[in-house]
């Protein structure tokens, strides 16, 4: 099965805004377990039909934009939020070697199970599945 059972877009695509705008990670810096700089939140990935944030959009490397690329990275991975940063439990090596996304393209379930793989991370639709408290 290709197809994911829920819809992912992109918060700033749909008309739906955070409950607390507290929680809203986009412009925050990503830094990882070294408290080494990732990148920056650019999108966030809800799932549509439980209106929850699934994963963050990072753009990192690059010039002025140019150059950048975006990944995703499950919120699973989030180990801290604070007033300008999140923290992810992987290192940035890690990040940048991983699955490039394209926001032109919507991911396909085999593209977003390569990416739960990549962080060892359960998917959302699998059994057992519990929200990570971040964001809420």
């Amino acid at each position: 099965m290709n197809e994911l059972t829920h819809t992912l877009v992109r918060l700033d695509d749909v008309g739906l805004t955070l409950a607390d705008p507290a929680d809203d990670l986009r412009g925050r810096t990503v830094m990882d377990l070294n408290g080494d700089e990732v990148g920056k939140v650019d999108g966030l990935l809800i799932d549509e039909d439980e209106q929850r944030v699934r994963f963050m959009e990072v753009g990192s490397g690059g010039f002025l934009g140019l150059g950048e690329k975006k990944r995703l990275i499950p919120v699973d991975t989030i180990t801290r939020v604070d007033d300008d940063s999140v923290h992810i439990s992987t290192d940035r090596d890690r990040v940048a070697g991983g699955p490039v996304y394209d926001p032109d393209v919507v991911p396909e379930r085999h593209y977003l199970e390569d990416v739960y793989g990549y962080y060892e991370a359960p998917p959302f639709w699998g059994p057992g599945y519990f929200y990570p408290g971040w964001p809420r």
